[in-house]
């Protein structure tokens, strides 16, 4: 489904983190696992969700509730799904995109296309949460499919809390 291809985005990693932070991801890694790495798949379409790291345009693609609307437009529509999860960003979110009237058009050197209609249901692009992001706190998301009921949660933690916490 979606995958690890390669350095394809390498560029972006280098101007996030520099060529050193770069090179030593690179050489922390085995060349066994970024094999097996580039196997497993980083997305998981079930029934009308899809659940991916980035988006539907690349793994480093981060989406937030800043990114223009139609971005998103564009994201749900490759994603072929009424909600798309990311978790790119590390934040909680939903961002509703209702069509009233959404049409493409192609045109080739042989001219126009015909139109493409797509669907009037309204497609959420939900940002899932983070573990760790931020020092002692859990977001993340709960969906139920069945109803499409959505809800966030936090949970605060810390060394002495939770799983933490030593017994006396």
């Amino acid at each position: 489904m979606y995958g690890v291809s390669g350095l394809q985005d390498a560029p972006e990693l280098m101007e996030k983190f520099g060529g050193d932070g770069v090179k030593a991801l690179w050489e922390s890694v085995s060349r066994e696992s970024v094999r097996w790495l580039r196997s497993q798949h980083f997305g998981f379409h079930e029934l009308d969700c899809l659940l991916i790291h980035g988006s539907t345009v690349s793994y480093a693609d981060e989406l937030t509730p800043d990114t223009p609307a139609i971005e998103l437009c564009d994201r749900l529509i490759r994603a072929d799904a009424n909600y798309l999860f990311c978790g790119r960003s590390g934040l909680t979110f939903e961002c509703s995109v209702t069509p009233v009237e959404l049409r493409s058009t192609v045109t080739t050197l042989d001219g126009v296309q015909a139109p493409q209609e797509y669907g009037k249901t309204p497609c959420q692009v939900i940002g899932v949460g983070s573990v760790g992001r931020i020092p002692g706190k859990s977001t993340y998301a709960l969906f139920s499919p069945g109803n499409g009921q959505l809800s966030f949660r936090t949970v605060n933690y810390g060394k002495a809390k939770g799983f933490g916490a030593t017994k006396r």
